[in-house]
């Protein structure tokens, strides 16, 4: 919940930066700022924050993913670690809405992690799996799902697992997601790392195994942070 209409001027300082060489970037700005984010986003990809179960109905306040597609998004994140947390949301919950972003074509951005004390009793891997599980319908491909792995105790406390941590949750979901849908499809979803990434971790963090990108929150309000750390993805 950051970012008014002047805050776009951060979104199009990066846009008109040179584009990287394989490096996908997105913003999903509050739903508010969506449409004209869309405007001047370049070859930057659009996503939401949330979206609804549903496509339309008696939901005051809701916003449905054909909404955010209506206004230029392509993308939804879901699960994310404080709606789950505000909002009392369920795997259930997140698999109905992955579904719902499916069905309006945008992309579903899974989000799933550990809280500290799951991670102090050595419950990060039976509560990540079980979440995976969940969170994700059957029929996710690389196109149409991005899981991103963000340990609820290193968002925005400055806090970073190990990269040995890291590796060993990335590994784990990689796994699970070639045992479910295959070797192809399994090894073409994008497995993200969030939780405190900067642009001084960042280069150590995309060298670890199986993480193919990062769910990135307080350095991408800045234009520059942000380009920095997708500069460190491009290099890896």
């Amino acid at each position: 919940m950051n970012g008014l209409t002047d805050a776009l001027s951060e979104l199009k300082a990066l846009a008109q930066a040179p584009s990287p060489n394989q490096t996908d970037r997105m913003i999903c700005p509050p739903a508010t700022l969506v449409s004209g984010a869309a405007q001047i986003a370049g070859d930057i990809q659009i996503g939401g924050q949330d979206c609804h179960i549903n496509a339309s109905g008696a939901h005051t306040g809701d916003i449905s993913a054909s909404m955010l597609s209506d206004a230029g998004a392509t993308a939804v994140i879901v699960g994310h670690s404080e709606r789950r947390q505000d909002h009392g949301e369920t795997d259930a919950d997140i698999r109905n809405k992955t579904l719902a972003a499916w069905q309006s074509d945008l992309t579903a951005v899974i989000c799933l992690g550990e809280s500290l004390q799951q991670r102090e009793n050595g419950d990060t891997l039976a509560v990540v799996a079980s979440q995976l599980e969940g969170s994700t319908p059957d029929g996710a491909t690389g196109a149409n799902t991005v899981v991103a792995y963000e340990p609820i105790w290193a968002i925005g406390t400055g806090l970073v697992p190990s990269l040995e941590q890291i590796g060993e949750v990335h590994d784990a979901l990689r796994a699970q997601l070639v045992e479910r849908f295959g070797e192809a499809e399994g090894n073409a979803i994008r497995l993200l790392y969030g939780g405190s990434v900067k642009p001084g971790n960042a280069p150590d963090i995309f060298a670890v195994s199986n993480v193919d990108g990062a769910l990135v929150g307080g350095a991408s309000l800045k234009a520059n942070d942000f380009q920095a750390i997708i500069d460190a993805l491009d290099a890896a």
